[in-house]
């Protein structure tokens, strides 16, 4: 189904028509941002609309190269083509308009690209379907087409300016979340993604993306990618939490897990691996009081526990392994 609806609309379109048209482009109409944070380096793009996982076909990016947003009658091929000009030395304009002069499409695409200096450039093609247009700020881009009207990127802008004193992703979704404030997409809303990658590659390229999330296809999309990147946060600290206890620095991993476990106080994984630490750290009553309710409210986690110290990752005695599992 993705794909019979451009190729029925391409049927019905003019024979001269049908050479700019392709069947498998997606008709990802929407709203996107690509900004880049001068105090980090950290580079993002952000998107919300009314097409089914609109994160494959619109945002891609690379630490240290930078963006894109590729979207309308998406070339989803300017992604990784966009990426690859930039890493070869080509400024984000340069990028751009090299791969609008070989696209006989190009006036059906809307298309931002921001590299790792922070400069952007952006296309929005004469036939794009109104409301369509974009605007630029220091280091971001805003750009939109199929909206309800045309205050969407504006108040786009206008938003991620607003909120420079947050951290680059929130940032993003505070200029996603004014667009569909702002009305949005015409068609209304089903998927959004967010994409976050750092300002300089690492040798461990896994983790040079910074935050990936995608909401396939939900009523509300934004305000469940807002939890998605909440829920990042709140693993973020269950992380540095396990830092800590490598360093064995108990008071900072117990603040670092406290702080994680109040964002979501009903995710027991949080509250687990957290009283494991603890026991495992002769800190057994403070551990037993946290494993207590975890094993009443769900008793595969005690199940759990008695498969731990085979492989190491309990190391309490037998008789304190006895005094946990027999907590009721």
């Amino acid at each position: 189904m993705r794909y019979l609806l451009p190729f029925l609309l391409l049927l019905t379109l003019p024979a001269a028509a049908q050479g700019i048209y392709s069947a498998t482009d997606p008709l990802a109409h929407t709203f996107s941002i690509v900004a880049r944070d001068p105090r980090t380096g950290e580079m993002a793009v952000a998107v919300q609309s009314h097409w089914f996982s609109v994160g494959t076909s619109v945002s891609w990016g690379e630490a240290g190269v930078g963006v894109v947003a590729t979207q309308s009658f998406t070339n989803k091929s300017f992604g990784l083509r966009g990426l690859a000009l930039l890493k070869s030395g080509k400024s984000a304009q340069q990028a751009l308009d090299e791969l609008l002069a070989a696209d006989e499409g190009r006036e059906v695409r809307q298309v931002a690209i921001l590299d790792n200096q922070g400069r952007v450039a952006t296309h929005t093609g004469k036939k794009c379907v109104d409301m369509a247009g974009q605007q630029q700020g220091a280091q971001f881009s805003v750009q939109a087409n199929m909206m309800l009207n045309a205050t969407v990127w504006g108040a786009m802008a206008k938003a991620y300016e607003a909120n420079a004193a947050l951290p680059l992703a929130e940032r993003a979704l505070a200029a996603l979340d004014a667009a569909q404030a702002a009305g949005g997409d015409i068609r209304g809303r089903q998927s959004a993604a967010l994409l976050v990658v750092r300002g300089t590659a690492t040798e461990g390229p896994w983790a040079d993306r910074l935050i990936d999330l995608r909401v396939e296809d939900s009523a509300a999309p934004l305000p469940e990618l807002r939890r998605l990147l909440r829920l990042t946060r709140a693993y973020d600290h269950m992380n540095a939490g396990d830092l800590a206890v490598e360093k064995n620095d108990m008071p900072n991993a117990i603040e670092e897990y406290q702080a994680a476990e109040k964002m979501f106080p009903q995710n027991l994984e949080m509250k687990y691996w957290h009283a494991i630490t603890l026991a495992n750290k002769q800190q057994l009553p403070a551990a037993l009081a946290l494993l207590g309710p975890i094993f009443r409210a769900e008793p595969n986690w005690r199940v759990l526990t008695e498969r731990l110290p085979k492989v190491g990752l309990l190391t309490v005695s037998e008789v304190e392994l006895k005094q946990i599992l027999a907590l009721k």
